[in-house]
């Protein structure tokens, strides 16, 4: 059968993508044994999203 592309191997790149998931979660525990912390973005998401929703209902509310 003639195929323009090679076919791949899904098996392999999902463990690749694992493997560069677990390296990323050990660097970013040793940069906060280190003292580097940063701010998850969740966090962060969760305040800008507390923020905007009492502005809105000070808006509604007060109108």
């Amino acid at each position: 059968m003639n195929t323009s592309e090679p076919s791949r191997d899904h098996g392999t790149e999902k463990l690749n993508w694992i493997d560069r998931r677990r390296e990323k979660i050990r660097a970013e525990i040793e940069q906060n044994r280190r003292g580097e912390h940063k701010v998850p973005t969740w966090v962060l998401a969760a305040i800008l999203v507390l923020i905007v929703g009492a502005w809105l209902a000070l808006i509604f509310l007060a109108g």
